[in-house]
């Protein structure tokens, strides 16, 4: 076995070593300080515009071929964004029953409705066709709008269960960060706001 001599790198002196960990401190600290901006987006609050998005979608009768935005959505009626943790759930099964179950009472208030979570659009599909879910459910699997709309549960990963209404403006008209399916005290206070919003 041969054992060969180790090899100095370039002679560093101690002062352009403290600069080579102040710069690495620097960058580490920045790169840090960069990814919480992304991840914390400053929180919305009613009238503000509501932040677009182009997601993959399914209902109960296909997975669909193109994109549901938001910009198609908005202009001529309220639109519901309902944002949940997961397909198959007894809280989020409430949650689209109950949506399903009011569908016609919401739309005479003039509302689209879109459930949004994390799972995939086949999931979204079966589980609408299983419970006959009128209404469109769209895909954001990475959670980029989850995210956006604060609702997103980075210590579970999954969306939380919350509810927005845009406007026929693209405006914020209304918004649930806790919405419950325990009883209908949170939906009762959805369709007490589509009626001021019509």
């Amino acid at each position: 076995m041969v054992i060969r001599p180790w090899k100095k790198g370039p002679n560093l002196t101690p002062a352009s070593r403290r600069l080579d960990v102040k710069t690495v401190s620097t960058l580490l600290f920045l790169a840090l300080a960069g990814a919480a901006f992304a991840q914390d987006a400053a929180p919305l609050h009613v009238g503000d515009v509501a932040p677009g998005f182009a997601l993959p979608y399914a209902t109960r009768d296909s997975v669909a071929a193109d994109t549901l935005t938001l910009d198609k959505l908005v202009g001529k009626r309220n639109v519901v964004l309902a944002f949940y943790p997961a397909d198959w759930s007894g809280g989020c099964t409430r949650e689209v029953c109950t949506l399903r179950d009011n569908f016609t009472a919401l739309g005479a208030l003039n509302a689209d409705v879109v459930g949004i979570s994390g799972d995939y659009v086949f999931s979204h599909h079966e589980w609408a066709k299983f419970h006959n879910l009128p209404f469109r459910l769209a895909s954001d699997h990475r959670h980029e709008v989850a995210k956006r709309y604060g609702s997103y549960n980075d210590a579970y990963g999954f969306d939380k269960r919350t509810v927005f209404v845009v406007d026929p403006h693209g405006k914020i008209a209304y918004m649930d960060m806790a919405y419950s399916t325990r009883d209908s005290v949170s939906f009762g206070k959805l369709r007490d706001a589509l009626k001021r919003v019509q």
